[in-house]
C-alpha cells in the first residue's frame, strides 16, 4: 500500500491532480483544501490513503495526517464513502469538523456536497464518542499522535475530564464555550463549560 507520494504536481483538475514521482504519473485524488495549496509544477508531500476496488485502484491525498485519519473516520460511518469523506473534508477543515461533532452541528456538516440532513446527523451521532479517540495528527518528528483542541481548549477539556467528566462531553461544552465566548482563557472557559453543562 501506498502511505506517502513525494513529486512534482505535473496538473491540476477539479477533484485530482497528476503527481510526477520519477517519471510516473500517479493519479491522486484530493479535497479542495489540499488542491487550494498546491501549484503546477511545485515539488509536494501527500499523505495517501489506497483503496483498493473491484474495478481499480484509487490514490487519495491529503496534505495533512490529520485530514487523512478524518478520511478514514468518515468511512466509518454508514452510507459514507470516499466520495463523501473527500466532499465533507473539502467543506471543513479538520478543525470545524471536530467543533461540529463535539456540537452535534448537523447544519454545518450538510454543507457539504452529497451530504443531506439525514446523512449529517447520521455522520455527527455516530462520530461523536468515536471521533474524540481517534482524532489524530501529525507529530513534529512525523510520528502519529492524538489530537485534541489547541491552546486553551485543550487545557480546559483536560481538566473537565480531571473533573470526573467523559472526554465527548467535555469536548462539547468547551466547544460550545468557545463558540460563545470566542478567544477566551482557560479559567473562563471552564467556568462556562461547567456552567453549561450544570442547566
Amino acid at each position: 500500500m501506498i502511505g506517502k507520494l513525494t513529486g512534482t504536481v505535473d496538473h491540476i483538475g477539479e477533484d485530482h491532480i497528476i503527481l510526477d514521482v520519477n517519471g510516473v504519473g500517479y493519479l491522486v485524488h484530493c479535497p479542495s483544501s489540499t488542491l487550494s495549496r498546491l501549484a503546477a509544477g511545485a515539488n509536494v508531500s501527500l499523505m495517501i490513503e489506497t483503496k483498493v476496488g473491484e474495478d481499480a485502484i484509487r490514490l487519495y491525498g491529503f496534505s495533512t495526517a490529520e485530514e487523512r485519519e478524518w478520511f478514514r473516520l468518515l468511512q466509518t460511518v454508514q452510507n459514507v464513502g470516499a466520495r463523501v469523506a473527500l466532499n465533507v473534508l473539502s467543506a471543513l477543515s479538520p478543525n470545524e469538523l471536530q467543533k461540529a461533532i463535539a456540537l452535534s452541528d448537523k447544519a454545518t456538516v450538510g454543507r457539504a456536497q452529497g451530504v443531506g440532513p439525514k446523512l449529517a446527523l447520521r455522520i455527527v451521532t455516530e462520530l461523536k464518542d468515536k471521533a474524540p479517540a481517534m482524532m489524530l495528527r501529525s507529530g513534529e518528528d512525523g510520528t502519529v499522535v492524538p489530537f485534541a483542541p489547541r491552546g486553551p481548549e485543550a487545557d480546559a477539556v483536560a481538566a473537565l475530564v480531571k473533573l470526573g467528566y467523559s472526554q465527548s462531553h467535555a469536548a462539547e461544552a468547551v466547544a460550545r464555550a468557545a463558540r460563545d465566548m470566542g478567544n477566551a482563557a482557560t479559567d473562563v472557559l471552564i467556568r462556562e463549560s461547567l456552567r453549561s453543562m450544570g442547566r
